[in-house]
């Protein structure tokens, strides 16, 4: 990944000229429903700021908008019901982590079991 690309669709979401269905929201971060679910519950979590990628948020961003992310992330799977049973965090980075929209994002899964990480 290089430059990051204004153009984007979480930049759109962000800028409010794409609609999304919230599920948490604060100054540093935003949390909302994925379209193209891969589980019961699919939730992307994405930092305001231009990230690109993980690489990019941990050597750029402040310590507050990285806490803010984390806690985005927590707060995104307690408003879908998921502390209790369990859920994945996954954050795929560049093009062998398949990483799809260039800017940083999170995908909360949850609402059954997910099995096992890869199949060998």
């Amino acid at each position: 990944m290089s430059e990051y690309n204004d153009k984007n669709v979480f930049n759109q979401i962000i800028k409010k000229e794409l609609p999304c269905n919230e599920v948490e929201n604060n100054e540093n971060s935003l949390s909302f429903e994925d379209i193209n679910k891969q589980a019961p519950v699919h939730v992307l979590t994405i930092p305001k700021g231009k990230y690109t990628n993980l690489e990019s948020f941990a050597s750029n961003a402040s310590n507050e908008e990285i806490a803010s992310f984390i806690k985005t992330i927590v707060k995104s799977a307690k408003n879908k019901d998921l502390l209790s049973s369990g859920y994945r965090v996954i954050i795929n980075s560049g093009s062998d982590g398949n990483q799809e929209v260039p800017h940083l994002h999170a995908h909360v899964l949850g609402g059954k079991n997910l099995g096992p990480m890869i199949k060998k």
